[in-house]
């Protein structure tokens, strides 16, 4: 819960049990408490705004109201039962009034730990080769939105950058993954992030190196914020592709939205066969990558990035593309996917033959027959050398951020917070050693020593 929406609860409850239980309620003292109640209400909304959570805490002054003009100006004799039932009453509608805001709150991502501040910028590329699998019209074009997180030399000018430019569509294309009404998700328009909308660019190195980051079937660029902002404040340039239609929303410049239509990919094979989009996907926006480096229109990146350093990682049907563009690519030098069935062209079964990280999560939601297919794969993936980690207390959501957005969402034991942190420091320490090939291997080790709850094997 925000600074002003504890105040106006702490406030307005005070206020409201001491009128219920005081002995003598006179008109000069609702001539204060009226006014000291509605002014907090109305600075919390204009410091903070609103939000549907809060309407049972914004009900408090009308029940203050309520209480002057049904009152009797006179002593109260106060028996023990009617003071029994205020207080369960009282209780139950505090109860409800912070509940409701601390199951869905707004303050969700914890400062970055690395030493930059962090820059975002969004970009609307249109790849004129690719027609659009999903449009009618076979003379669209293959449309992508694509932000980046990169080192910033300071906030500069900008805005924090909100969680979700657009909520509305966003929560809408995530209704029906995850059972609930898109209502309840409103309040994400709300989150702030801790980067700075189109900061300018850190000085501190000349060059910096990218590593590309894929979601899930109907995620979103932004569901790993945890992630995206610690490694670009570690010193990476990381960025977030919408690939459109399989993405909950993407919502163009325009006002277009594509909405997640890929309901058919139902079984190995077709989602396997899919897959060649979003390896497309990539391949264009690393394309689009080395054109910002040679010119950029607003001169952020032109020469400042390094593509000899490209590393790439995914949740899901992401981490899937990340480990076939690790085979397909020599331009991604090492990938992580987290929790993903790794869909695609079969894996030698002497592995991969680069750096590969697989995390898992302890609760798998595949199916048993997919199951078997699943285990080959994954051991076809990390033979000769590659590498794996099984979190505890872990589900196929908590590599993202949506476990930090309700309690409700959660597994039996997880912390968000404490998950996010191995996830983030096995990235880190991965792409340290591999991408911007500094310190060594004993990093990892240091990792699995210091989180024994851990399962990390290399293979």
């Amino acid at each position: 819960m925000r600074f002003w929406e504890i105040g106006l609860i702490v406030v307005n409850f005070v206020l409201l049990g001491w009128t219920l239980f005081t002995r003598k309620r006179t008109k000069r003292w609702f001539a204060i408490a009226l006014p000291v109640a509605y002014c907090v209400l109305i600075v919390q909304l204009i410091a903070e705004g609103y939000r549907w959570q809060m309407i049972p805490a914004y009900l408090s002054p009308i029940i203050l109201t309520a209480c002057y003009l049904l009152t009797k100006q006179k002593k109260n004799a106060g028996s023990w039962v009617s003071v029994a039932v205020k207080s369960l009453l009282l209780f139950m509608y505090l109860s409800v009034a912070v509940a409701l805001p601390a199951l869905m709150p707004v303050s969700l991502f914890q400062k970055p730990n690395g030493p930059f501040t962090v820059g975002t910028t969004l970009y609307h590329w249109v790849d004129d080769r690719r027609e659009e699998p999903f449009a009618k019209d076979p003379k669209d074009r293959r449309e992508l939105m694509v932000q980046i997180y990169y080192p910033a030399g300071d906030q500069g000018e900008g805005d924090r950058e909100p969680y979700l430019r657009n909520t509305h569509e966003v929560a809408k294309g995530l209704e029906g993954d995850l059972s609930i009404p898109a209502f309840t998700l409103s309040h994400l328009g709300l989150v702030q992030t801790n980067a700075f909308t189109d900061a300018r660019m850190s000085d501190t190195e000349k060059q910096y190196p990218v590593l590309l980051f894929s979601h899930g079937l109907n995620g979103f660029r932004n569901q790993n914020t945890f992630e995206v902002e610690e490694l670009a404040s570690q010193g990476y340039i990381v960025v977030s592709i919408d690939h459109a239609y399989d993405a909950a929303a993407t919502v163009y410049p325009d006002g277009r939205t594509a909405y997640f239509q890929s309901v058919n990919l139902s079984d190995l094979p077709e989602r396997d066969r899919h897959i060649q989009l979003w390896k497309d996907d990539v391949a264009f926006v690393l394309d689009q990558i080395e054109k910002l480096n040679r010119g950029d229109v607003d001169d952020r990146f032109t020469g400042r990035i390094d593509t000899s350093r490209i590393g790439m990682f995914g949740h899901s049907y992401g981490g899937a593309t990340a480990a076939q563009m690790l085979v397909e690519d020599s331009r991604i030098k090492a990938a992580i996917d987290m929790d993903g069935t790794l869909y695609g062209s079969t894996i030698k079964d002497s592995g991969i033959g680069k750096p590969f990280l697989l995390m898992s999560a302890e609760m798998s939601d595949d199916s048993d027959e997919d199951s078997l297919e699943e285990k080959l794969r994954n051991k076809r993936a990390l033979a000769g050398g590659g590498m794996s980690l099984v979190i505890p207390h872990t589900d196929h959501t908590s590599f993202t951020d949506f476990h930090l957005m309700s309690p409700l969402l959660r597994s039996p034991g997880e912390d968000p917070r404490y998950v996010h942190r191995i996830i983030n420091e096995f990235s880190l320490a991965f792409f340290d050693l591999y991408v911007k090939q500094r310190g060594n291997s004993l990093e990892l080790e240091k990792l699995a020593t210091k989180y024994p709850e851990v399962h990390f094997k290399v293979n």
